[in-house]
Formats: C-alpha cells, structure tokens, sequence
C-alpha cells in the first residue's frame, strides 16, 4: 500500500498538534490534541482498509453525480459525535440557509470551490465527472481539524481556545478539496518531496479560491492559509503563508512556525511524512513569486500553469521539487510562449527559492 493512495487530509499538521499537547498549559488542552491526533491516526487507517478491500476486488459504492457544472452538494451534522457520514442531513442543494454558521459555511464553502474549478478550468467537481460534494460538520466535541478523506469534507468546531470552527475559512474549505483534485490527476505520493509539493498545490488552489471569491488581485490577497482560525488568544495571522513562509504565527502553545522558504533551510525528518507541511514552504514561496510576478488576479496565468502541471502527464507521483519545477517552466512556455516573460518569471521564482529548473 502506497502512503499517497491511503492518507487523509488534515489542515492541521501533526507536529502543530504535538507541541500543542506536549506543552499543553491544562490537561484539557493536552487531552484535546492527544484526541484529535488519535481520531485523525484511526480515519487514516480506515483509509487504508477500504483501499485494500477496492484492490482486493470488493466493488466501491457509486458515487452521486451531478449534471456537468452544476455542484451538487448535502450537508450532515454529527451532532458532536465521531461517526461518519453523521446523525442528520443538515442541509442540500439549493436549500436555504439554516442559521447554523457551520453548516452554512461549509455550504458556501464547497460551493465556492466547486465554482473556481469550473469557471477557472473547466473542471466539473473533484473528478471532473460531476462529483457531488458532501461535508460533515459538529465532527466531535471540540475537534480541532478539518480533514477530506476521499469521499468527503469532515470539520470540527475546534475547541474555542485555541482554534476556531474550521468551517469558518473558506480556503481551508478549498485546500482539502484539492486534495482531491491532485489526487485524482497527479497522484502525487504523500511522502517527502512530491508529499510537499501535495500539500503546497493544495495551499495553492486554497488561496486561489479564496481570492477569486473575493475578486482579489495578487497586490490585495493577504496570501494566508487559515485567517480566522486562531482565536484571540494566539499569536499568530494564520496557518501557513505563502508570502512568508516561516512567519505565519509564534505561540507558546503551538510552537514557532517551522516552515523554510528555500531549499538552504530544507528540513530533513522523519515526522509529518517526512514533512509535508514543513518543506511545502519552499514550493508555496515559489509560487507567489510567480503570481505577483506576473500581476492581476492569480488565478488567470500562475494557477493556470500550476494546473497544466498537475494534469501533465511527465509529472510522477514521486515527483521532486526539481522536477516539478521544470514542468512548470515547460507548461508556462506551452501556454504563454517559450522565452516569454511568463517562462522567466516562472524560472526566476524558482531559482530565487534555491530549485533547478533543469
């Protein structure tokens, strides 16, 4: 079984969770990451069960789909349990709002996503084929993660203290569901380099949502994963950053955010999957040098080649930096003319973040 077909998900990085429980200032606050660490290990290995059985010739259950380009979409509340899909459809398709923020937030939030893959790239849902999208909100009780696991979106409403609902970015909400957008075409295995470069096209495509939504131009977008979900409490602006990797928050309770933003500060460990949410720094950077290169709206020419690259076939799913960065050099002068200035920002971004082109 390969790490890339069985993994889910999670926003939250493991090694975000164990500092937090292992300099925990209650045992409330330790037990809460200890509990969402050990829901997070149990869904990966349900994962990996129900890959094993499809390999094994056990028929999948089909999917619901929709017309092409029209999101289909239903909503469960678990109603603070852990059990999947949930105790009660909250909401579906072309419904009202029901009040509940987080069930209306993940509503909006599936919607805005499914929306910037059609309008942008022609691509109707996670597969291309029309996937109905579903989400569970009330995951547990004071789960602090948001997780796709292959069939759909599960949010927890965080604890208050330290997280807020996970519902509540819409980036968030958009970086999961490329999860499965770059499973689907590039297959990129969740293991060191391509497993970073997995987590940094999902940073990408997250921020992308979130910009178009707003009708943000590179000059105007903050660049952030996960504004809003920190409380007041911590000192921090978000997740990760893209503009500055490394920067994103410095808390006593969750750590000195760990990312690099070139290769010279590559972080080499066994943890996190060899740190796919660590070194994702590095291809993020990458990026947002290329988009506020080029200017406008981000969606339009950068994301377009990002893209292009994960459906290129030459893209392994044990691709590296290296190689990932060359056919993004490939595809922006296949879309936009070789040595043009699209190439040359493409290839100076990443030489700047310490990655060959070649």
């Amino acid at each position: 079984m390969t790490p890339h077909r069985h993994s889910i998900f999670c926003i939250l990085p493991p090694h975000l969770l164990e500092h937090v429980a292992t300099n925990a200032k209650t045992p409330a606050q330790r037990h809460r990451a200890l509990s969402t660490l050990a829901t997070d290990s149990t869904h990966r290995a349900m994962r990996a069960v129900r890959a094993a059985s499809f390999v094994s010739g056990a028929p999948k259950q089909p999917r619901l789909h929709a017309f092409e380009g029209k999101v289909r979409r239903t909503i469960w509340t678990a109603r603070s349990e852990r059990a999947l899909p949930g105790a009660a459809v909250a909401r579906t398709e072309g419904s009202k709002p029901t009040g509940d923020a987080a069930v209306d937030e993940a509503y909006d939030g599936l919607g805005a996503t499914f929306d910037y893959y059609w309008h942008v790239h022609c691509r109707s849902s996670i597969d291309d084929e029309g996937m109905a999208l579903d989400a569970t909100v009330h995951f547990g009780r004071e789960y602090d993660n948001a997780f796709w696991n292959g069939e759909r979106m599960v949010f927890g409403d965080g604890d208050g203290e330290l997280f807020n609902r996970f519902t509540a970015c819409v980036d968030v909400i958009g970086h999961e569901l490329s999860h499965g957008v770059i499973e689907d075409e590039a297959q990129l295995q969740y293991f060191n380099q391509s497993g970073a470069l997995n987590e940094s096209c999902a940073d990408v495509f997250g921020t992308l949502v979130r910009q178009r939504l707003l009708n943000q131009a590179v000059d105007r977008a903050d660049w952030l994963i996960g504004a809003g979900l920190f409380t007041s409490g911590v000192k921090g602006a978000a997740l990760r950053s893209l503009k500055a990797p490394g920067t994103a928050y410095d808390d006593p309770a969750l750590g000195k955010d760990p990312q690099p933003d070139h290769m010279s500060k590559y972080v080499h460990t066994l943890d996190d999957n060899g740190g796919v949410h660590i070194n994702s720094g590095i291809p993020n950077r990458a990026f947002y040098l290329v988009a506020t290169a080029l200017g406008g709206h981000a969606w339009e020419k950068a994301g377009r080649i990002w893209y292009e690259t994960l459906r290129d076939s030459r893209l392994r799913p044990n691709a590296s930096f290296c190689r990932f960065a060359g056919r993004t050099v490939a595809n922006a002068a296949r879309l936009f003319g070789s040595n043009g200035d699209v190439e040359q920002a493409v290839r100076a971004a990443w030489e700047t973040v310490g990655v060959s082109t070649k």
